[in-house]
């Protein structure tokens, strides 16, 4: 149930970003049962972390202080609309709704250039295609082995 509240302290974030070297203004809060349990802002520059992204941070930090990896239930505030990857990582956490700020179209328009080619789009574009279908190459190698290694995992957890 969208909270204004937590809207408001995802867009707080962005904005304390803006006095934090190597921070980007984007802000996320992980919301369970009413309560904030997990807050990030946008790393990328300061950690030399692509994935450093705010909403990626808010995950993280709500499942390192739960102690889990399942955070379904929540939802996640973010000032600007996530990224691919941020979305990724949402589901791949449980995260069952998400409000945000920004469009992506707003940031884009806002935000001053990039030395670097935008990617946003281009991971968007390629995520959800099989991975022969993808611009970047692949190559299954030692696959064998590396099955061999994930069997040993689940004969490790059925114990």
């Amino acid at each position: 149930m969208y909270e204004e509240k937590f809207m408001r302290r995802a867009i707080e974030l962005s904005a304390q970003a803006l006095a934090q070297e190597g921070a980007r203004p984007y802000g996320a809060v992980v919301v369970m049962d009413g309560e904030i349990v997990g807050e990030g802002v946008n790393q990328t520059a300061a950690k030399f972390d692509p994935t450093s992204h705010g909403e990626v941070e808010a995950i993280r930090d709500a499942c390192a202080k739960l102690k889990t990896t399942d955070l379904s239930g929540a939802e996640i505030y973010t000032s600007c609309e996530p990224c691919s990857v941020c979305v990724a990582a949402m589901l791949m956490a449980g995260i069952g709704r998400m409000y945000y700020g920004a469009t992506l179209d707003q940031s884009n328009r806002v935000m001053p250039p990039r030395k670097m080619p935008p990617r946003a789009e281009l991971v968007r574009a390629q995520v959800g295609l099989p991975v022969e279908a993808r611009d970047m190459p692949a190559e299954v190698k030692l696959s064998d082995e590396a099955v061999a290694v994930l069997e040993c995992w689940v004969k490790q957890q059925k114990k």
